[in-house]
């Protein structure tokens, strides 16, 4: 085995999935939009064409959604809006699944809930669902800029090419040789718009169908909120366990100290012996107080994460674990209230663990790519380990604080592995 990297380390590494297996389908370019030859542009031309006739129907369900709404007061409109909302919701439908092979993502859309309601109630519900509205804007827009929008790769393809057929049919010579010099150009304009003209349509598609990246908003907002006030709590109680630590350990030591060293110096003259022995307990007291006060220190903010970083602290809680902990990081130095939360994470995990997975082995594997970091807790005991216990629910909570996240997969009876992602900048 070759020299480690600085700031790697490996301990007892066996054969575990490396982070990046589960990471990889997230890493996945879609091949529609990215470096293309002439093969996918054709391909690209061609699902402009889609989207260009697919306009057609879609400017007609807009133009009759309109005019229903005025119809509301008779049965007609009614009649007419029970069958063009459907149909536009299955015309997004198409778009939303082509936008989303496209982008590599998923383009939701999130419909209210009608299954229970009657024909007339359905209605209403449709006009208080923006999912319905963002259809019914989709349908313009599909139908007036996007159809020019898509018809650009088309025309600069085929225009050209049919304007020659056109001429050689009529005879028309000069008209042949106009669309003859125009065909080159025509190419070229079409070899450098086509990608960027279909990204923007699915881009545009997208951003007018997707409902999830309102949702993920509104998700980030309550998570913030969430973070901010288990913040407060967490801090109010540390600081609440701090006092009660020094008044119940190293203060109450430290006046013992004092008092037995008053004692001494009034028994000095008179028992020297006595006097002796109460110094005597009071430097036994002095260093007992000081031990507290290392214990406090060290569940503030561990010396070991200051003198070797986050692996080391990482190895040092492995060590006294009572199985075998195989330890694979390669993580540079952190900020270190980075550092604390993910040390304490990471030891909650591992004294779950100890005390309840009934493993035969553990392992720590983890690793940093600039940006964020990722590390995997995972041990082949029992399973069925709880998210939302006291423990790993206090540890979802700590790294929340730092926008981390945390994923516990623990099928009964194949073990555990708990993933923490935590996006932070190397010092």
């Amino acid at each position: 085995m070759g020299r480690a990297a600085p700031g790697s380390s490996v301990r007892d590494f066996p054969v575990v999935e490396s982070p990046r297996t589960w990471l990889a389908p997230l890493s996945a370019v879609p091949a529609g939009l990215g470096q293309a030859g002439a093969a996918e542009r054709l391909r690209l031309t061609v699902l402009s064409a889609g989207h260009a006739l697919l306009g057609i129907p879609a400017l007609v369900l807009a133009l009759l959604m309109v005019g229903a709404f005025p119809a509301l007061l008779s049965l007609t409109g009614f009649f007419v809006l029970w069958l063009v909302v459907p149909l536009a919701a299955l015309l997004a439908g198409v778009h939303r699944k082509v936008a989303g092979r496209l982008l590599g993502e998923t383009v939701v859309a999130d419909y209210a809930e009608t299954t229970e309601k009657n024909p007339f109630t359905t209605v209403f519900v449709w006009g208080r669902d923006p999912a319905r509205w963002r259809d019914f804007a989709f349908c313009w827009f599909s139908g007036t800029g996007g159809l020019l929008m898509s018809l650009i790769p088309v025309f600069f393809l085929i225009g050209p090419t049919a304007h020659m057929i056109v001429g050689l049919s009529m005879g028309n010579w000069l008209w042949f040789a106009i669309a003859s010099v125009l065909l080159g150009p025509s190419l070229l304009v079409w070899w450098f718009v086509t990608v960027p003209i279909v990204r923007g349509r699915v881009r545009a598609d997208s951003g007018i169908l997707d409902h999830s990246r309102i949702e993920r908003l509104r998700e980030r907002v309550d998570e913030v909120v969430q973070s901010r006030s288990a913040t407060v709590d967490h801090n109010e109680a540390e600081l609440r366990r701090i006092e009660r630590d020094l008044h119940d350990g190293a203060q109450a030591r430290i006046a013992a100290t004092g008092m037995s060293v008053g004692l001494a110096e009034k028994l000095v003259h008179t028992d020297p012996d006595a006097a002796v022995e109460l110094l005597r307990e009071a430097r036994d007291t002095t260093i007992s107080a000081l031990e507290d006060l290392r214990t406090l220190v060290r569940g503030i903010h561990p010396p070991v994460l200051a003198d070797r970083g986050l692996t080391g602290g990482i190895e040092s809680l492995a060590i006294p674990i009572p199985i075998p902990v195989t330890v694979a990081l390669n993580l540079p130095r952190l900020a270190p209230p980075v550092e604390s939360a993910v040390y304490f994470a990471v030891a909650e995990c591992l004294a779950n663990v100890a005390k309840h997975a009934r493993a035969t082995r553990a392992w720590v594997t983890g690793a940093y790519d600039g940006d964020m970091l990722r590390l995997t807790v995972g041990d082949d005991g029992r399973g069925g380990a709880d998210p939302a216990g006291s423990g790993l629910s206090g540890v979802a909570r700590r790294l929340s604080i730092f926008d981390g996240t945390l994923t516990v997969i623990s099928p009964e009876g194949e073990g555990t592995e708990v993933r923490m992602e935590v996006r932070c900048r190397a010092r």
